[in-house]
């Protein structure tokens, strides 16, 4: 039996798409980062280690953006897209996580 089908992505230009995936990318790292999920300090310091790089290439994606004229963020389609690339779960690994059921 195959996996369900996931949505399409919604129709990005060269730069949104480029903006998510760097988005995602430090979101990840970050996650790997959070001091209150379970993990050990070499991972964390790897990951800080490479959030340096990932947070540069964030910061270029924008700056294109801004250059080649989309000064407006669509959030409603960049929010579909981040779904669709399981965006949910990866934020939430930033979060604190809830207390555990007593």
């Amino acid at each position: 039996m195959l996996p369900p089908e996931l949505p399409p992505l919604p129709a990005l230009t060269r730069a949104e798409a480029e903006l998510i995936d760097r988005y995602l990318e430090v979101v990840d790292l970050l996650g790997r980062i959070n001091p209150a999920r379970h993990g050990d300090t070499y991972r964390g310091l790897r990951a800080a280690q490479a959030l340096v790089g990932k947070t540069i290439a964030l910061r270029d994606a924008l700056t294109l953006m801004h250059q080649r004229g989309e000064s407006e963020l669509h959030a409603p389609t960049l929010a579909r897209a981040l779904r669709v690339l399981d965006g949910e779960r990866r934020t939430a690994r930033v979060t604190v996580p809830p207390l555990p059921d007593s």
